[in-house]
């Protein structure tokens, strides 16, 4: 089986990249999925069906066309992993993992332990809770690998 992965969350570091190449060295059946990481173009994806003074009918715009991607991926996914970083808050994955709960699909939280009291219903229905991407593939190769 090649187990589909979605990678939801913080864009600010190389954690994805981590995973990514970490299973790939392992030779682990995955293929991975993610939203769009590019802070500006995430924030224009409403632009092209015209301009809006209101920001907040630009990101209502832009969030909806967004989520035809998010929504499509994580529905496919068999699994997500879900990183919150500790600079700025992501809401966007915290909604994230309430749909994957909604869904009843597995997803794992990748946090610090700083911020475990505000995610603590988000990590509640997760699966697993890791603090580094090195335990994410442990996870990972547990679960793919092991019979």
């Amino acid at each position: 089986m090649n187990w589909s992965i979605y990678l939801s969350g913080e864009i600010h570091t190389d954690w994805r990249q981590q995973i990514e190449d970490s299973c790939r060295s392992s030779n682990l059946p995955v293929t991975f999925s993610l939203p769009v990481t590019d802070h500006d173009a995430s924030d224009e994806a409403g632009d092209v069906l015209g301009a809006e003074e209101s920001r907040f009918w630009r990101d209502h715009k832009s969030a909806k066309v967004n989520t035809i991607r998010t929504k499509t991926l994580i529905n496919n996914c068999d699994l997500a992993i879900v990183r919150f970083g500790d600079k700025y808050k992501q809401w966007n994955a915290a909604f994230d993992a309430g749909f994957c709960a909604a869904l009843g699909k597995p997803y794992i939280t990748l946090h610090d332990e700083a911020i475990i009291h505000p995610l603590k219903e988000v990590d509640a229905s997760a699966l697993a809770w890791a603090t580094t991407p090195e335990q994410v593939v442990e996870i990972l190769k547990y679960v793919i690998t092991k019979e």
